[in-house]
């Protein structure tokens, strides 16, 4: 029988995924893998080492193969960055001792759950198990943090604060919650008893965290130049000069306050802050939706219709993967929405999330932009294309790679790209993306500040307190979200400059291309190939797309 892959780099790359999924249960049911959605992750120091093992062995086999064209050079190159980027957050602990809000074991057990099936007595089963796996889970995480704090490892105190607001929120019904989804007529008395376990087991983590964790945290939020670029490193791709970043952040942002302004003279005239016009936005009944229900009715009709006037003229969108649903963040989840992509067989779709954070009226001038972002043309357009691309990607490369500033990069050049065709000639609508790029140019200019100790224009220190009223003031964020935006930045250094970082490129790629090509440059050709790529880091994006000829 013939060999089912394309080169062994290819066949390695595929037992990776497999290995890890065994030692990540939650990676596997995120994959659509089966066999261990009863399982957790065991997130103790010996089972974060029998990854880091695989790792290096896999590194170790892939060190003796040789390429056999440029795809199979693609895929080396993107597994050996990848698992060497991971290889050093690990042995540094920084993977350990940095989490936050939305990337944290807490998080990653709580929303596994919305990925389980949930049909048959078996997947029932599953989730009761997982259930009562989960006071294990928390254990082996506490265990670890404890004993690196020890010495000298600890996470800052302001996420360790955050964290155990978080469990607490979950504890008070989240798991309970699913089971009556699940099991409305109660019929299953072991699933609802395991559901109020993991909410015990969730107080009890959240307690520990203020009571015993929290003395021994770090008091300072910054993490300093070295880690910040670490991080940074990790989540472009790119070794970037990080005052000069810095710099451009503030002309950025400047360049973006100009237009907001004269579009303000529209929606306001007369306004005498920026604040002001989102105020008066936030109160115009033709931006807003109310209801849950409705809200939900809006983003799906939104996303078909993107899909509709998109494909074939702009992207050549396959067919198994033009169906995005859009659905509730569930309790205890972040301030911001987001996206998880397909299962590996595409039997689960990708899906948005909107976070209604108790609301019941939302401000639609503003989420239009966010949901090019997260759907199509952006996020899910991207990682569902990466999923059928079977062919000419790596298993991993399709399953195990996101890399911020690639996939974040791509989602706001997509807003960028949504907005040259016209799609915010609404006053409002074109209010509401011009205050999510300055969002993204403020987090560079204040993740960057905050963590390296920079001043801001008014010569003061860039900290929590001034990098809040910069997202509330600059980008028009309301104070609730900036609040969890700023604990994030903290929390996450070098990620949230991946956004305005990667679109740089990315429109840098394009217009190289259109100088280099001339009247061969085809938009939807550009497009189709660039996503075809698939993931990796920005400085070998730019130097991939810098060979593209065309077709």
């Amino acid at each position: 029988m013939a060999n089912q892959f394309r080169s062994p780099i290819f066949e390695l790359s595929d037992d990776y995924v497999s290995q890890s999924a065994a030692l990540s249960p939650i990676s596997a049911t995120s994959l659509g893998i089966s066999g261990y959605n009863h399982q957790l992750d065991d997130f103790s120091l010996a089972g974060t080492q029998r990854a880091a093992d695989l790792t290096k062995r896999t590194l170790g086999a892939l060190s003796m193969l040789d390429p056999i064209d440029e795809v199979d050079q693609i895929a080396k190159a993107v597994l050996e960055e990848r698992m060497r980027s991971s290889l050093a957050l690990h042995d540094s602990r920084e993977r350990h001792i940095l989490w936050n809000v939305i990337a944290s074991p807490v998080s990653r057990i709580r929303q596994v759950f919305e990925l389980m099936p949930k049909e048959s007595a078996a997947d029932i089963d599953a989730i009761t198990a997982r259930m009562h796996a989960i006071a294990d889970a928390h254990k082996s995480w506490m265990g670890t943090i404890e004993e690196l704090a020890h010495t000298g490892k600890r996470t800052a105190q302001r996420q360790v604060t955050a964290i155990a607001t978080q469990l607490e929120t979950i504890s008070k019904g989240a798991y309970s919650n699913i089971a009556a989804k699940i099991d409305p007529a109660g019929k299953n008395p072991e699933l609802h008893a395991a559901a109020k376990a993991a909410e015990a087991s969730c107080a009890q983590t959240g307690a520990w965290l203020r009571e015993t964790y929290l003395p021994l945290a770090n008091p300072a939020d910054a993490v300093g130049e070295e880690r910040y670029a670490l991080w940074s490193r990790f989540f472009t791709g790119a070794n970037l000069n990080l005052k000069a970043t810095y710099e451009w952040g503030l002309e950025d942002l400047a360049r973006i306050h100009d237009r907001m302004w004269k579009v303000a003279a529209k929606i306001k005239p007369g306004a005498t802050s920026l604040r002001e016009v989102a105020d008066h936005l936030e109160q115009d009944e033709r931006y807003l939706i109310h209801g849950e229900d409705n809200l939900l009715k809006r983003l799906s009709s939104f996303i078909e219709e993107s899909v509709r006037n998109l494909d074939g003229v702009y992207f050549d969108i396959d067919d198994r993967i033009k169906n995005c649903e859009a659905r509730l963040a569930p309790q205890g989840a972040a301030a911001a929405p987001y996206y998880m992509g397909p299962s590996e067989d595409l039997s689960r779709p990708g899906t948005t999330w909107y976070p209604t954070l108790g609301k019941t009226t939302f401000g639609w001038w503003h989420i239009a932009s966010t949901w090019y972002h997260e759907a199509v043309p952006g996020h899910h357009l991207q990682v569902a294309t990466v999923a059928v691309e079977k062919e000419r990607l790596s298993r991993f490369q399709r399953s195990s790679t996101f890399i911020s500033g690639h996939g974040e990069g791509w989602a706001l050049y997509a807003e960028r790209f949504m907005d040259e065709l016209g799609a915010f000639d609404d006053p409002g609508l074109e209010m509401g993306y011009l205050s999510a790029q300055a969002m993204r140019a403020t987090r560079v200019v204040i993740d960057i500040g905050m963590h390296l100790g920079y001043t801001n224009p008014d010569g003061k220190l860039w900290d929590a307190e001034t990098g809040f009223r910069a997202l509330v003031d600059q980008a028009l964020v309301n104070e609730d979200f900036a609040r969890s935006e700023i604990d994030r930045y903290l929390g996450w250094p070098g990620q949230a400059i991946a956004y305005k970082v990667g679109e740089r490129v990315w429109l840098r790629a394009r217009e190289d291309a259109k100088n280099r090509l001339g009247a061969k440059f085809n938009i939807k050709n550009f497009h189709n190939y660039a996503l075809k790529l698939g993931p990796m880091g920005l400085d070998p994006l730019e130097a991939t797309l810098a060979n593209w000829q065309g077709n």
